[in-house]
C-alpha cells in the first residue's frame, strides 16, 4: 500500500513539554517531543523526518503521512537540539552520519542522522520503555528452554525491523528474573535497558563505553560473565571471539541480519576464507545452541505477529552442519517439532489456521511461496 492511500495520523501535543535549547520550531511546526509522543500513542515503530519533507511514520510496516507541514531547516535544527548536545550536532555536521540514543521518559529512541539530496534527515526507532515478556509476545515455549543453557552460542536473526531486538530483550528479561547470572550486553547503541534483578546486568555501548564490539567481547571474558550479549556480530574477528567464548564455557547470545536459519549458517561461514571453513563448521556445530530467525507480518486484528525459523542444534543438526548438508537440515526442521524446531512456512501456516493472518499475507511473507501454497492446500 502506498503512503498516499493511508489517512494521515492526527497530531497530539505531548504533556509536560520540555524547554528547547536555543530557538524552537518555526510557527505551525511541532516539537520533536510532540512528534514522538504522537508516534508512540499510535503504535508506530519509526519516525522519518527530513528537511523539505513532511514528517512520516512507519505503522504496521507501511509509511504513513502526518498532518504536519513540510519541515524547514530551522525546525529540523531545533529538533536536534532537543535530543543532542552541541558537540554531537557538530560531529554530525562534520561526518554527515551519526548514531545515538535518547531517553524521552515515556520512550527511548534510537537515532540515525544522515544527509541527503533534500537536506539533513533522521530516522527514529521507538524503543518501548516497558520490556515485553515472552508470554506477551506469544513466543514459542522453546525460547525459554534455550535460556537454560550454561554455555554455547544462541543467535536471533532477521532483517532490520523484524523485532529481533524485542525478542532478545524478552529472553534477557526472563534470565534476569530467573537466574543469578552476570550478564554483559555489548550494543550499538544500547536499546532496551534492563534493571538488575536476580541477575547482575552491565550494559556497554559501542562508541561510548568501548571502541569496538571485538574489544568489549575480549574484555568481557575477563569480567566473570555468565552471558555475553553481542548486539550485532558484524565481522570475522567478532565471530571468532564469540565462538571461542561459547566453546570455553560461556553463554554467548548475538544477532545477525539474516533471513533464515540456514542463511545464518552460510553467512557465518562466508565471513571466513574457504580454507578456514571446514574447521569452522566443526567449531560452529560444537558451540551452537540454536538459531532463531524472525520475521513480522500483519495480522487480521490490526497488529503484527512474529513468525520464526527455529533450528535447535541436535546431534543430527550438528552432523549436517559439519557436512554442509542444508537440505537435510531443512527436512529436520520441518519434522522435529518435539525438539521445538519449525520453519517460517510452518509458523505462517499456524498463524493462518488460527485466523490471525490471511492467505495473502502468508504467501507474501513466505520465504518459499511455492511450498507455502502447497501447505495452504493441505499438502503439508
Amino acid at each position: 500500500m502506498m503512503y498516499s492511500d493511508l489517512p494521515p495520523i492526527k497530531a497530539v501535543v505531548a504533556p509536560d513539554p520540555q524547554p528547547v535549547r536555543g530557538p524552537g520550531p518555526s510557527p505551525g511546526h511541532p516539537t520533536l517531543r510532540d512528534i514522538v509522543w504522537t508516534a508512540n500513542e499510535n503504535g508506530c515503530s519509526d519516525v522519518h523526518l527530513g528537511v523539505n519533507e513532511a514528517p512520516r511514520f512507519r505503522k504496521r510496516g507501511d509509511i504513513t503521512p502526518t498532518e504536519w507541514p513540510v519541515t524547514n531547516l530551522d525546525t529540523f535544527m531545533s529538533w536536534l537540539r532537543e535530543i543532542l548536545t552541541d558537540e554531537e550536532i557538530q560531529r554530525f555536521q562534520d561526518s554527515l552520519d551519526f548514531d545515538a540514543v535518547a531517553d524521552l521518559g515515556f520512550v527511548r529512541i534510537r537515532i540515525n542522522l544522515f544527509d541527503s539530496l533534500a537536506g539533513p534527515a533522521m530516522v527514529l526507532r521507538l524503543i518501548g520503555a516497558t520490556i515485553l515478556t515472552m508470554e506477551q509476545l506469544k513466543l514459542p515455549p522453546v525460547f525459554k528452554d534455550v535460556c537454560h543453557y550454561h554455555k554455547g552460542l544462541l543467535l536471533v536473526t532477521g532483517p532490520t525491523g523484524s523485532g529481533k531486538s524485542t525478542t532478545m530483550a524478552a529472553m534477557i528479561d526472563y534470565m534476569n528474573k530467573e537466574f543469578a547470572k552476570h550478564i554483559i550486553t555489548i550494543e550499538d547503541p544500547v536499546e532496551f535497558v534492563h534493571v538488575s534483578r536476580k541477575a547482575l546486568i552491565k550494559h556497554r555501548e559501542v562508541g561510548r563505553h568501548t571502541l569496538e564490539f571485538k574489544n568489549a567481547l575480549k574484555g568481557a571474558l575477563r569480567q566473570d560473565p555468565d552471558l555475553m550479549l553481542v548486539g550485532e556480530i558484524r565481522d570475522q574477528e567478532t565471530m571468532n571471539i564469540a565462538l571461542k567464548a561459547a566453546s570455553t564455557g560461556h553463554l554467548v547470545a548475538g544477532t545477525l541480519h539474516t533471513n533464515s536459519a540456514i542463511k545464518t549458517i552460510e553467512r557465518i561461514l562466508g565471513m571466513f576464507p574457504p580454507a578456514e571453513q571446514p574447521p569452522l563448521r566443526i567449531s560452529l556445530a560444537e558451540s551452537l545452541i540454536c538459531i532463531i530467525a524472525q520475521g513480522l507480518c500483519k495480522t487480521t486484528d490490526g497488529k503484527r505477529a512474529a513468525f520464526h525459523d527455529i533450528l535447535i542444534a541436535t546431534d543430527a543438526i550438528k552432523e549436517y552442519i559439519i557436512k554442509g548438508d542444508y537440505d537435510n537440515i531443512n527436512l529436520v526442521m520441518l519434522k522435529a517439532e518435539f525438539d521445538g524446531m519449525t520453519t517460517m512456512n510452518k509458523a505462517l501456516l499456524k498463524l493462518y489456521k488460527e485466523g490471525r493472518i490471511t492467505e495473502e499475507i502468508a504467501l507474501e511473507m513466505s520465504p518459499t511461496p511455492n511450498e507455502m501454497a502447497q501447505f495452504l492446500r493441505g499438502r503439508e
